[in-house]
């Protein structure tokens, strides 16, 4: 007998439009930090703000790593790959909502503010949230990379690089690209309101912000103007919902269409299910146990090591994955190209951990195992996983305590270069390029955003900016080079690449798996 969740009252309400109306409700599993994409690197995030409300200048195709046109229609690339110009494109609407109506289509004016913004210390909207490091932006090293953003005409921009970089279209089809509204944030600054650029946002995107309740629900309603045509489904509801067990409840009372991140020993039963689609695909994911390089002792690589060989990888992907995936030996998925086979993994020997500790002149450590407090594609249960880790650290005379905070604010928390011992995090890549990984992950750029190992290291660094430009096969060499390096100095625990499982009700039609992480629902229907 199913059980009957009762509503909520801010998800009934969100719920309550006319009959004709198509509704869709996606049970989210968690809340987003804020609505500007740039600020930020969860997928979480990005699920509710740039895949929804706002478009780039250019996306990827439906499930691939092509990169096609969005809001550029057209751009060229000059022959020695310093310059790309794009050609925007008509009659662009942005969003008209209770809170702003645009008087002007999106131009070039548009495309200038949102990465200047992020580049700029002079532009009033660089620092309009507290802490704001523009985290994607300045890991993958673009202040240094764009030399000039420049207006041709209303509806041509071009950006002028310091030097050729080989995933830069691609760079541009990741959310912190974003196009955002610079007749909105104008009007925000001039109202001393410049806080709700990142809280009512304004965009181009097939759906329209209408609210948010904070970790309950979040509203959106079909942009009528979208260029590529009004969506299917009028209403999109993200249903905030933390456990993935009521997620699953939910989902089988009918309370939510679609779902991500069941519970691995769940899968079987709901593909068992006729009233339920579960696709699956091989995520584009690792994740990983992040030490902190820059704090004793895990500042000696041999310690690192040492703790790497401590960790039973078999048992976690058994017990945590339900075999829904395979043990990870670099940084990168098996599935990118350029991924290194040749490396051998650290082995799981603990009588070999210990006696490394002792030679490296290390006893009695304790440290902090940081734990996720959700449910993310490359981990499935971070807290069980860190219980397997503090076992398994226990049995070299490691004591670890457990710890975990709120999304956001572990997000933020982990980012500190003084932090105590290691976390828990992982990564699906955003464009299908090896840099996306290596660079952003690994980067010195990186360090005290998503490099969360606080590593720099100069090889490696070297390595990967090198690998920036060139053919495919020349950056295979550099990148293969730089998986060697990584293991050898041992920044993180490589746990495991992960299979995506993304339950829904069989009504739901014209959902595309994303191999880059995320949950769209552009072109996405819903029978009746």
């Amino acid at each position: 007998m199913k059980t009957k969740l009762l509503l909520t009252t801010a998800l009934f309400a969100a719920l309550t439009v006319s009959a004709q109306a198509k509704t869709l409700v996606y049970c989210s599993e968690g809340s987003p930090e804020g609505f500007d994409p740039a600020l930020y690197t969860a997928g979480t995030t990005f699920d509710a703000s740039s895949k929804p409300v706002y478009s780039g200048l250019v996306q990827f195709k439906p499930g691939t790593t092509q990169v096609e046109p969005d809001l550029a229609e057209s751009w060229e690339v000059s022959d020695d790959g310093m310059e790309y110009t794009f050609k925007l494109r008509p009659g662009v609407k942005f969003h008209s909502t209770d809170f702003f109506t645009p008087t002007r289509d999106l131009n070039a004016d548009d495309v200038i503010f949102t990465f200047d913004r992020q580049m700029n210390k002079d532009n009033p909207f660089n620092a309009y949230v507290e802490g704001a490091s523009w985290e994607y932006f300045s890991g993958m090293s673009m202040p240094d990379l764009i030399k000039s953003i420049d207006k041709v005409d209303d509806l041509t921009v071009k950006f002028v690089l310091n030097r050729p970089e080989a995933p830069f279209l691609a760079n541009l089809g990741m959310d912190f690209g974003s196009i955002m509204s610079k007749e909105y944030a104008d009007k925000l600054d001039a109202g001393g309101m410049k806080s709700d650029l990142n809280q009512k946002p304004i965009g181009t995107g097939p759906f329209q912000f209408v609210a948010y309740q904070k970790d309950a629900v979040i509203r959106y309603k079909a942009n009528p103007d979208y260029y590529a045509g009004k969506q299917a489904i009028d209403d999109l509801v993200f249903a905030i919902t933390t456990d993935n067990s009521v997620r699953q409840q939910k989902l089988l009372a009918g309370e939510c269409h679609v779902m991500p991140y069941p519970n691995p020993a769940d899968v079987q039963s709901l593909k068992d299910n006729p009233d339920l689609t579960v696709m699956e695909q091989e995520g584009l994911n690792v994740g990983y146990l992040a030490y902190n390089t820059m704090v004793a002792p895990f500042d000696k690589p041999e310690v690192r090591k040492a703790l790497n060989m401590a960790i039973n990888k078999q048992a976690i992907l058994d017990v945590v994955f339900q075999g829904a995936g395979k043990i990870a030996k670099n940084p990168i998925p098996p599935t990118m190209w350029s991924y290194n086979d040749a490396v051998q993994d650290d082995p799981y020997d603990p009588e070999a951990a210990k006696k490394m500790l002792a030679d490296a002149g290390v006893s009695d450590l304790s440290m902090k195992v940081w734990a996720m407090p959700v449910q993310r594609p490359y981990n499935p249960n971070a807290r069980r996983m860190a219980e397997l880790i503090q076992s398994d650290f226990d049995k070299i005379g490691v004591k670890a305590e457990i710890v975990s905070y709120e999304w956001g604010e572990y997000l933020d928390r982990s980012k500190a270069k003084d932090r105590d011992g290691a976390v828990l995090l992982g990564w699906t890549g955003d464009n299908g390029d090896p840099d996306n990984f290596l660079a952003v992950l690994l980067g010195c750029d990186a360090v005290g955003g998503a490099n969360r190992a606080q590593w720099c290291n100069e090889e490696f660094n070297n390595l990967i900016m090198k690998a920036k430009s060139g053919t495919q096969e020349e950056r295979t060499k550099l990148y293969e080079e730089a998986q060697v390096v990584f293991k050898r100095e041992a920044p993180w625990a490589t746990i495991a690449h992960s299979v995506v499982h993304m339950p829904m009700s069989a009504k739901v039609k014209g959902y595309v798996m994303d191999p880059l992480g995320g949950h769209n629902f552009e072109g996405v229907d819903i029978e009746e």
